[in-house]
């Protein structure tokens, strides 16, 4: 079942959108390589980077030591990015 509360669906969009920022930085790969060299399911980690998915806690730790992130860093990035969301949308 989709969860489309405004502030669920914003906190999904903005922990997709690290997401993928992050594989794109620090990997330079594409959606379907990364998935397959790190054991993603390709469709999953798509939904997740669009927002439709929200992440899991062990999938979360799963992705910031393929993205070589610390997970506390990745746990502070969604409140930040939201922040730029919502000042932007000002």
């Amino acid at each position: 079942m989709q969860d489309f509360q405004p502030k669920n669906f914003k906190f999904k969009l903005a922990v997709g959108e690290i997401v993928r920022q992050e594989r794109e930085k620090n990997t330079g790969k594409s959606l379907n390589t990364f998935a397959n060299e790190y054991e993603f399911d390709r469709g999953n980690l798509s939904k997740i980077e669009r927002g439709i998915y929200g992440i899991q806690l062990l999938t979360a730790w799963k992705l910031c030591e393929a993205l070589g992130i610390k997970f506390s860093d990745f746990l502070n990035e969604p409140s930040e990015y939201l922040l730029w969301l919502t000042a932007a949308a000002l």
